[in-house]
């Protein structure tokens, strides 16, 4: 075994994601595959809860007994904090940036109903989160607690490294199904997984592409976040990092009228997938990455590459939300 590879299976976890999680075919469409991240149990799954397996275990191991994090209203981040906070015995700080909405809905209720003490920064910036999320950690010490703050939206780079095991489980799956994905397709937020995806192909000398679909910031920078996450995961278990022998393409044509909007060429995909494969996508991530590839495909682009394979990293809460509900 590397050693890189000894100083990540060393790191500390909680143990909630039962792995290896299902990588299924497609039912309808030929030469895809579906790696169901989706499906792990805690907190309404997704792959958040696989990045806090690692992030709330380091928290435990420092002796914290408060998460404080933060993002967006519907964050699909800061419910599976929540709700692994729960699991664990710690309490949760969640911030969200805006003021609060009319109706609590989603992944937001589900914050609530896990016990997450919540608070709104009141401007609509994202970028408001940070700061009060500092703030929050000195109140929470000003107690006689003892803080860990996890970044806004959960993109750290123990989050990159949980991803990357992702990338070991993947490739052992797809040598057992004698599968050979020339391209692996996924949608792109806050970095932290595509950081590990890029870093686990790296290190992995995985040989598919990865079509990264960003639902939030311009393509440039959704890169230059997802390099420095990759970097700062490969510094942690001192391994060296040949990111540019990685062939990724980042899209930022999906985004539609904006982060957190559901759009109409998701609201499409989500149908079809729901009605073609049984599979739920969600309007912000997922909805939107499957109709970037969807218009891929349907323009030949992957007709010769062989093999697709798309994560779906969850988000299934934001569904039962009005404005995903205006798109249905």
């Amino acid at each position: 075994m590397n050693s890189w590879a000894q100083r990540l299976d060393a790191l500390p976890r909680l143990g909630l994601v039962e792995t290896p999680t299902p990588l299924e075919p497609s039912r309808r469409q030929s030469r895809l595959w579906f790696k169901r991240d989706d499906l792990i149990a805690a907190g309404f799954g997704g792959n958040k809860v696989r990045a806090l397996d690692l992030v709330v275990a380091d928290a435990r191991r420092l002796g914290a007994d408060t998460l404080v994090t933060g993002a967006g209203p519907l964050s699909n981040h800061v419910r599976a904090t929540a709700a692994v906070a729960s699991l664990s015995g710690l309490a949760c700080r969640a911030v969200y940036w805006g003021a609060p909405p009319q109706r609590v809905q989603g992944n937001h209720r589900l914050a609530a109903l896990f016990g997450a003490e919540i608070h709104f920064t009141g401007e609509s910036d994202r970028a408001s989160v940070d700061a009060v999320l500092e703030l929050k950690a000195r109140e929470t010490t000003a107690r006689g607690g003892a803080p860990y703050i996890i970044p806004r939206g959960g993109a750290c780079p123990l989050a990159a490294l949980a991803h990357l095991r992702a990338v070991q489980e993947t490739l052992a799956q797809c040598a057992a199904r004698g599968v050979a994905p020339a391209c692996v397709a996924m949608a792109v937020g806050g970095g932290a997984t595509l950081a590990g995806w890029w870093l686990g192909a790296a290190l992995l000398g995985a040989s598919w592409r990865i079509d990264a679909f960003s639902v939030s910031r311009p393509a440039a920078e959704a890169r230059m976040r997802a390099r420095r996450l990759a970097q700062e995961a490969a510094d942690i278990i001192g391994a060296r990092a040949p990111l540019d022998d990685v062939e990724l393409c980042l899209f930022d044509d999906v985004i539609g009228a904006g982060y957190g909007l559901p759009s109409q060429e998701g609201g499409q995909a989500i149908r079809e997938m729901a009605r073609a494969e049984s599979i739920l996508l969600d309007p912000i991530y997922t909805g939107k990455a499957m109709a970037g590839w969807l218009a891929r495909r349907a323009h030949g682009e992957h007709a010769a590459r062989g093999d697709s394979l798309f994560l779906h990293t969850g988000g299934a809460p934001a569904l039962f939300t009005d404005a995903a509900q205006e798109d249905a």
